[in-house]
């Protein structure tokens, strides 16, 4: 069982880089069907439930530094005034959207302050996020995968108009985009592959063996973190926990021996992935039926929500069209997702606008969904 979680992941990731329609549809949800499926087929023995639970448990603390040690902070500061500005317009209004669904269905979403807490997550940073708020939170795998399922339904939805027809409506109340208003490389899509996406030399002994260290590093913050977590009441244990482990990541990004690892970012993802399979063969399918549709609309708000009114405070600001959209997709989808909607736009430049939002939204978001999550309570 514990082979098969190991190496289903890799063999979804390889035919994800030879078959367009598996990438299409995503290795994340590819691996939350097969785990359902897995889970509910009646295959597993009743005793690996401990080492699911076990495997649930600590793969998404490992996979948070590897993720992080990636980061450029110093890209951050390269950013145009109007970057800044939609990226902090972007992380107000999905908190706001937030807020707003919390007080729409708080009596009909159980636990709801979790749910916000994982939306804050998901909707600022990623999958990585809202996996680790998860963790953090002790949120029920079914109303997780429910929650991320959704998220990826919507998500698909709101890609499709971004890639279609998102750029005309925008310019029909913002302005367009001017290339002097931001400076810096303009970083082309084969080099942000090779940050975020491609696997190509993972086991090539120049990058495996850095890696092996890195991984090592990720296993030694996890004890660290989590011999901290134990000296704070039980009840706030975990969340310290991913916390302190976000933190000694971002804090080890900024050591260029660290930072110059190549494929850490990929090697955390595929840990990620080994988690949506192992949580979502824990899922009762039964029990995502009784999930709340409720649920779905409070995603649907965070989501569609959020962006519209990112867009109507951005015209008072003067933040152009593909600005706005590029900051609104990082937020949304993710930093792998910038290019895809830049090539849409026809406009590059924009690219380390929204991988610098992408990546800032990896590094406040698990600190902004639990205190936000704690702050429901």
């Amino acid at each position: 069982m514990i082979f098969f979680f190991i190496l289903a992941p890799i063999a979804i990731i390889y035919l994800e880089s030879k078959f367009s329609v598996v990438k299409k549809i995503g290795a994340v949800l590819i691996c939350y069907a097969i785990g359902l499926i897995l889970g509910n087929s009646g295959l597993l023995h009743e005793g690996a439930y401990k080492y699911q639970d076990l495997l649930s448990q600590i793969t998404v603390p490992l996979a948070l530094p590897l993720i992080l040690f990636s980061m450029d902070v110093k890209r951050w500061f390269k950013l145009a005034g109007a970057a800044i500005t939609s990226l902090l317009i972007g992380v107000f209004t999905v908190v706001l959207m937030i807020f707003v669904g919390y007080w729409i269905f708080k009596d009909s979403i159980d636990e709801i302050w979790k749910v916000s807490g994982m939306l804050v997550g998901i909707y600022t940073g990623g999958t990585p996020n809202m996996a680790a708020i998860k963790t953090a939170l002790n949120v029920d795998n079914e109303v997780y995968i429910m929650t991320h399922t959704y998220e990826v339904t919507l998500g698909a939805v709101y890609l499709l108009f971004i890639l279609s027809i998102g750029q005309k409506a925008f310019l029909l109340f913002l302005p367009p985009f001017k290339k002097t208003e931001i400076h810096g490389p303009v970083i082309k899509n084969s080099d942000l592959e090779e940050e975020f996406e491609s696997y190509e030399g993972f086991f090539e002994k120049g990058t495996f063996v850095p890696l092996l260290a890195a991984f090592g590093l990720s296993v030694l913050i996890l004890g660290i973190s989590y011999f901290l977590g134990t000296l704070v009441p039980e009840d706030y244990s975990t969340a310290l926990t991913i916390l302190l482990i976000t933190t000694f990541g971002i804090a080890f990004s900024f050591v260029p021996r660290i930072k110059s690892i190549k494929k850490t970012f990929q090697l955390g993802m595929y840990i990620i992935l080994i988690f949506c399979i192992v949580v979502s063969s824990m899922a009762d399918i039964k029990e995502l039926a009784n999930i709340s549709v409720s649920l779905f609309y409070y995603v649907g708000l965070a989501m569609f929500g959020s962006h519209i009114l990112h867009a109507f405070i951005a015209r008072f600001f003067k933040i152009d069209a593909d600005t706005v959209i590029i900051s609104g997709s990082a937020l949304i989808c993710s930093p792998p997702f910038v290019p895809v909607v830049a090539g849409a736009l026809k406009n590059r430049e924009v690219i380390l606008t929204g991988l610098t939002v992408g990546i800032v939204g990896y590094a406040v978001g698990n600190y902004l969904g639990v205190f936000i999550a704690y702050f429901l309570r």
